[in-house]
């Protein structure tokens, strides 16, 4: 478990949420509200997908780029994952990454007790699993 959060605040724009995904390098950000508390996650692939035209092909491209930036300043919040799948911090590695698997999802938020306390991705899995000696 990684207890260095990517977060971003519930109230803010989709041009941040594509900074910090760009900076950081995750494919999902952990929302929060003004207090700390956890609201959902954004996921990259939402936003892209936000962003896809459903016109043709050959016009698909310029329309995508084009729908992107009209995004820009449009908020995060219609995009959050409300009740995402979560884990427990004492949860079983193995359960974890099953579920990881099973709902293709890059990285789980850790709750305890209804409070954020971490993430936990397939990479960090991976290297505790296979990496650690």
């Amino acid at each position: 478990m990684s207890r260095q959060i990517v977060r971003i605040r519930h109230s803010s724009n989709l041009l941040h949420a594509a900074e910090i995904f760009a900076l950081s390098g995750v494919a999902d950000l952990m929302v929060v509200d003004n207090d700390g508390g956890f609201v959902g996650v954004l996921s990259v692939g939402d936003v892209l997908r936000a962003a896809l035209p459903s016109e043709t092909v050959a016009e698909a491209g310029q329309l995508f780029l084009h729908k992107g930036k009209a995004l820009a300043n449009q908020p995060i919040l219609p995009l959050v994952i409300r009740q995402p799948v979560m884990a427990a911090p004492d949860d079983e590695v193995a359960a974890v990454a099953e579920v990881l698997l099973k709902h293709f999802i890059g990285r789980l938020p850790i709750l305890d007790r209804g409070r954020l306390v971490g993430t936990i991705s397939r990479s960090e899995i991976c290297w505790a699993v296979v990496g650690e000696r």
